[in-house]
Order: structure tokens, then C-alpha cells, then sequence
């Protein structure tokens, strides 16, 4: 067992889902929401999960992009059950629908007013529920992350940032990853090594969340296609879930271009496209996008990869079963253009090192069809 305290408590270890329950009385949950989809239960995993409880109240309507709908449903559930505090229990959707739950546990509604371009982050204060976040993939790093990046009405893909929704506790267990299927934990590994790459490049000064990202960044790279490959490898399970985590424990230094076009391409409704597999197909246009802004950081990956960053990724994007770019995900060039407008409104937008112009989105879309 490792407790690790960077920017919230992390308990990590195989087998640790057994101390849950310890857990919650720690935090004086007594009657916990369980925030999760069906995809999980039927796997299982919930009903093992639940009956480590006393009372808990299952909440399965996240979908695929956590929505708006599904937050206000999920929280009026909370309040008809007298909850007291919620897990979120399942991948970067489940936790991102818990934590948007759980902002409204202490702030009223409507939900968007809080997300950060409308100056939200200012309107969230700390008399919220308790939470702890338990991810069953290694992508999001949702569990150690302030944000919660939720569908709203409005049809924006937005992020819901504050301190105070840093979950209570991250309960890390690498035993509920095993058997993932191979898509999914390509998609998901992809999204965490994204993390760690956009961190690294991002420009604010913050060693630490380097370093992190870079120990990350090594741990997917080394096991990435090990993990795709034989879904009971332990060690690899083991670095997928480090990567995650600490691509997400870096990204509070900012991530950028590919996730200020993931969103707004996560938006659209006849698509429903997954989040890590939209990273991995723009992470090779990105990257060469930022190359001349990014100096001696370019050589640093290029180390680590004994490649050239984009050809390593577009390689390893290929040797996963990736898409072979977004054309072959649905996306059309009329899409491209209202997309490439609403990446100049993301959060991710200024922290990217080249902070680019709505033609260079549109540019870098045409690149990745």
C-alpha cells in the first residue's frame, strides 16, 4: 500500500478496493451515491463494489459523454435518497458526471455557470459532499483532476474546474483494469500518455509537474502495447494506471491544442466520438504544430520515444488499432469548421506553446482526417 499526497490523498494498490469501506467512515459517508454506466455493471464490477457497502444508492445513466441531463438527474437522486457523499465509480465519464454532482451538492443549478470560461471557477466554493473517485480505466486521470468536462444543453463540451472537487480520496486499483478490452485500453492509454505530453509541452513554469509527466509518459510508453496485448498483464496494468494518474496529478500546469479540439469535437451529438481515441489521432499534428515553440523539449521526447514524437505516435497509433484519422471516425470538413471556431473558446485554448489561430485548428484537423 502507497498513500501519495499531491494535490489530494491517493491510496494505490492491487487489491485495494477491499478497504472502501474504511474509507468512507473515515469521510462520514454513511449512505454514498454510486455514480457509474450500465457498460460497468453489467460487467459485474458495481454489484462486487456495492456489496462491500451498508446502504449505497446506485446512479448507472452516465453516457459515454457525461451530459448535463445525466449530472441533474444523478443529483436528484442524491437529494430524494438523503445521500451524503458520492463515489464515482467507472472511467473519466462516470467521475467527471460525480464530480459535476457534486458541485451541485453545495451551489444551485444551472450547471454551466460554473464552468471556467464563465468565470466559474470563482463561483465554487468547499461546502460540498465528500467524494472518492475509483477509476476502472487508465485514460482520464479524472480521479486526481479538478475539472469535470461535461456536455451541456447548450451543446458546449465544457470543464468545470475548481480545487475544491479534487475528490477526498483516489482509491487507485489496478485489479479492476484487468481484462479491459484491448480497444478500450488502447483508447484509454492514449488519452493518459496525451496528458502527460500536452503537460510537458505546456508552457508555465512548474518542475515538478514536469518531472511527473515525464515518469509518466515512460511508464505508457513502456506498457502501452503490452496492456493491449494481454489484458491480465499485471506490470503493465500497473504502469497504464501510473500514467493516468500521473498525467492528470501534471495537467493542472495546463494542457492544449489537442484537447481544445477534442472537446468541441467530443460535442457533437451524432458522433458521440470517444475522448482518448480523438487525443491519439490529433496528438501527431500537435505535436508537429508545436515543435518550433517547444525548443529543446522536442529532443527530450524524441529521446525517450528513439523517434521523431509525431512519427513515434502516428507509428504507435497504427500498431494499437487506432483510427487512421478522423475521417474515418465520422468527421467531416463541415464539422472541421465549427469545431476549429469553438477550439478558440476552450480552456486548453492558452496553454497550449503555440497558441493557435482559428485557419492553424483548421489546418491541424485537415492534417489528422
Amino acid at each position: 500500500m502507497a498513500r501519495i499526497t499531491y494535490l489530494t490523498r491517493i491510496e494505490f494498490a492491487e487489491g485495494e478496493i477491499a478497504r472502501l469501506p474504511g474509507f468512507l467512515e473515515e469521510l462520514g459517508i454513511k449512505r454514498p451515491l454510486i455514480c457509474t454506466d450500465k457498460g460497468l455493471v453489467g460487467t459485474g464490477l458495481v454489484v462486487r463494489v456495492a456489496a462491500l457497502l451498508d446502504d449505497p444508492v446506485i446512479f448507472d445513466g452516465t453516457p459515454a459523454n457525461p451530459t448535463e441531463a445525466a449530472v441533474m438527474e444523478a443529483a436528484a437522486l442524491y437529494r430524494t435518497s438523503d445521500c451524503d457523499g458520492i463515489i464515482g465509480l467507472g472511467g473519466g465519464s462516470s467521475l467527471d458526471l460525480a464530480k459535476a454532482v457534486r458541485v451541485l451538492t453545495g451551489h444551485p443549478p444551472p450547471l454551466e455557470q460554473y464552468a471556467a470560461v464563465h468565470g466559474g471557477v470563482a463561483r465554487i466554493h468547499g461546502n460540498i459532499a465528500p467524494m472518492i473517485a475509483i477509476p476502472t480505466t487508465s485514460g482520464t486521470g479524472s480521479e486526481v483532476g479538478r475539472a469535470a468536462v461535461i456536455n451541456m444543453d447548450s451543446g458546449r463540451k465544457l470543464g468545470i474546474l475548481s480545487p475544491h472537487n479534487l475528490p477526498d480520496i483516489a482509491l487507485c486499483d489496478p485489479e479492476l483494469t484487468y481484462g479491459l478490452p484491448p480497444g478500450l485500453t488502447a483508447a484509454t492509454g492514449m488519452d493518459a500518455i496525451s496528458h502527460c505530453l500536452e503537460t510537458f509541452m505546456a508552457p508555465a513554469f512548474n518542475p515538478p509537474a514536469e518531472a511527473i509527466a515525464l515518469h509518466g509518459l515512460e511508464a505508457g510508453l513502456r506498457s502501452i502495447e503490452k496492456a493491449v496485448a494481454d489484458g491480465a498483464d499485471i506490470a503493465a496494468r500497473r504502469d497504464m494506471m501510473v500514467c493516468a494518474l500521473e498525467g492528470a496529478m501534471a495537467f493542472q500546469k495546463g494542457l492544449g491544442a489537442v484537447h481544445a479540439l477534442t472537446h468541441p469535437l467530443g460535442a457533437i451529438k451524432a458522433l458521440n466520438l470517444h475522448h482518448g481515441t480523438l487525443n491519439a489521432v490529433l496528438t501527431p499534428a500537435v505535436l508537429r504544430f508545436n515543435r518550433q515553440s517547444i525548443g529543446q523539449k522536442w529532443d527530450v521526447l524524441a529521446d525517450r520515444m528513439g523517434a521523431a514524437p509525431d512519427r513515434f505516435i502516428a507509428e504507435l497509433n497504427a500498431r494499437i488499432g487506432m483510427p487512421a484519422g478522423l475521417a474515418a471516425m465520422g468527421v467531416t470538413p463541415g464539422m472541421m469548421e465549427g469545431v476549429a471556431t469553438e477550439a478558440l473558446k476552450d480552456h486548453c485554448h492558452a496553454t497550449n506553446p503555440r497558441v493557435a489561430t482559428r485557419e492553424e485548428y483548421l489546418a491541424i484537423l485537415r492534417e489528422s482526417a
